[in-house]
């Protein structure tokens, strides 16, 4: 639960998966850096080898740009998926001071599926990020590796994605949720997960990709509304008051500071349905997003986009308060219908998709005498994975659910099952010979 919404400041509750991308690290006697990819074999539109020299990320002995390393992977389509790793190096240059004395060969098997919608991009940035500290001696933090990894999915691959993902590859505990309040990355704790209960994930077969033009919009559109709200509301980033600086409740930078009550009472209609991206720059010259930039070609949604984050840190909240032992029927009810407004939410930004939205529909006609309760699209939407509300016995509603998506569309959906810790407590493993 949480989602789209860990841009705008929401509270997101994350489950880490099973399925786990490894990265072995080996010192070499020259500046290269070589990567291979075993995923990347299977793919025609890829080179499994991607090679260059650490010199390639200096200027006059100095770190190049973020802008001038994301160009740098984009001038050849069948290697850029090394951003993701090799980025780790430049972001260590910049953020850390680091210098790097010699070079490495990274080789990166990974179980976690491309495009589902289960952070397989976080999983791999988390995976080199502590393969290249353990191996270079550099010590990190564990909120810290997250912030990291997400300067090399903002910044060198260009990607707008939030922190949540990067936080839950890092520190995730086997079948706990993680609790995280995403202003910036506040970690609330872990929260049990109830034995009568379980969740499962179900995949649409519809690739999903947090670069996309649909989930950059969409966060772009929240951003605006902020803006929006923040000019309706007259505020200013600090204000004096008896000599003392206040920051307004609203203007912490976050959506989901607001409560869904008072944005309808007092914003909600004022926000136009969609606004050109020329137009908004007239009147507010720019939103507080450092990510993403406005194309003024283009028309974006700003009311669903904006409501999404501010509800949905509600439903997220009151998620939370249910999963408090005992879960009934009754609250697992009320559960599900979070997950299948959240669901909706999503669609309403326009992150949809047809399989996702069958799969949920499967699942709720299923109902609780399958056992099933809940259904919501995953990650930043637009395709990917559905994750399950269940009876802890509902394996077989569920495979039921997957069996009828296969006899409409002719597509198996994998099923995620089970759950795994985060890379911090799962370690690194050094073999000296």
């Amino acid at each position: 639960m949480g989602g789209i919404a860990d841009y705008s400041g929401a509270l997101v509750l994350q489950l880490p998966i099973d399925e786990a991308t490894l990265v072995a690290i080996q010192k070499r006697p020259d500046r290269k850096i070589k990567i291979f990819s075993y995923q990347a074999q299977s793919d025609k539109t890829r080179s499994p080898f991607f090679e260059m020299q650490l010199n390639d990320f200096l200027s006059d002995s100095e770190p190049i740009s973020y802008q001038a390393a994301r160009q740098y992977f984009k001038k050849n389509q069948r290697t850029n998926w090394a951003a993701y790793v090799a980025g780790v190096f430049i972001v260590l240059m910049k953020e850390k001071k680091i210098t790097f004395p010699h070079g490495a060969s990274l080789l990166i098997h990974s179980s976690v599926p491309e495009g589902k919608g289960v952070s397989s991009s976080a999983a791999l940035e988390v995976a080199a990020m502590q393969a290249v500290a353990a191996l270079y001696r550099i010590s990190l933090e564990p909120q810290e590796i997250a912030a990291l990894c997400q300067k090399v999915e903002n910044l060198v691959v260009g990607a707008a994605c939030g922190i949540m993902d990067q936080m839950t590859a890092t520190t995730g505990k086997a079948d706990k949720l993680m609790a995280l309040l995403c202003q910036p990355a506040q970690l609330k704790g872990f929260v049990d997960i109830p034995q009568n209960i379980n969740f499962w994930g179900l995949d649409s077969g519809e690739r999903h990709s947090v670069s996309g033009s649909d989930y950059s919009s969409v966060r772009i559109g929240a951003f605006m509304g902020y803006r929006m709200i923040a000019a309706m509301a007259g505020l200013k980033e600090n204000r004096i008051q008896n000599g003392i600086v206040v920051r307004d409740p609203l203007w912490n930078g976050y959506l989901a500071n607001i409560s869904p009550s008072l944005f309808e009472q007092r914003f909600a209609a004022k926000l136009p349905t969609k606004i050109s991206g020329n137009d908004f720059i007239k009147r507010y010259s720019a939103t507080t997003d450092t990510v993403t930039r406005i194309d003024t070609e283009k028309t974006y949604a700003v009311r669903f986009p904006t409501r999404h984050p501010i509800y949905e840190h509600f439903r997220v909240q009151i998620f939370e308060e249910l999963l408090t032992p005992p879960v009934t029927e009754s609250k697992l009810k009320l559960m599900g219908e979070l997950m299948y407004q959240s669901h909706l939410s999503y669609s309403n930004c326009g992150l949809g998709s047809k399989g996702t939205d069958l799969l949920v529909r499967l699942v709720r006609e299923s109902g609780s005498e399958g056992g099933l309760f809940g259904a919501k699209i995953t990650g930043g939407g637009s395709g990917g994975t559905v994750v399950v509300l269940g009876k802890a016995d509902a394996e077989h509603g569920v495979q039921k659910v997957a069996e009828q998506y296969e006899k409409i569309t002719g597509y198996r959906p994998y099923i995620f099952r089970h759950s795994s810790c985060g890379a911090v407590e799962f370690g690194v493993l050094e073999i000296r010979v």
